[in-house]
């Protein structure tokens, strides 16, 4: 499941997941929220926070994630990937080898700080 959070504004997009991402959660809300975003903003930022609950992806899911990435792989400027499990460092390097802008991971306890780094704060 996926769930747009209040601090998306702007562009900024702050999404949280839980259970397991379908591709039905790419198409009908991460997809149309970013596409919003895009028609709106020259490049957008979006963080990403795979909660305690978080059980992985579809096969289905990670397929349309991998066609919209690669379209628009030059249309985000920040992608914070929020999560405690091991493998999220490797999708952050994954995503920053694919993605255009910066990928940074930040642990659970670190959404704060991921958070103002996606708004541009270096520092953190």
């Amino acid at each position: 499941m996926l769930y747009n959070l209040p601090e998306t504004a702007g562009d900024i997009i702050v999404v949280q997941a839980t259970e397991t991402l379908t591709a039905k959660d790419y198409t009908e809300t991460f997809i149309p929220l970013l596409e919003e975003k895009l028609a709106a903003h020259e490049k957008i930022r979006v963080l990403l926070y795979l909660d305690h609950g978080f059980t992985g992806f579809e096969a289905a899911a990670l397929w349309e994630e991998a066609k919209f990435g690669l379209a628009h792989r030059n249309d985000f400027l920040r992608l914070a990937v929020v999560g405690d499990a091991g493998w999220m460092e490797w999708l952050a390097k994954i995503g920053d080898l694919l993605a255009g802008g910066e990928t940074r991971h930040f642990t659970g306890a670190q959404f704060l700080q991921a958070l103002h780094w996606i708004d541009g704060n270096d520092e953190v």
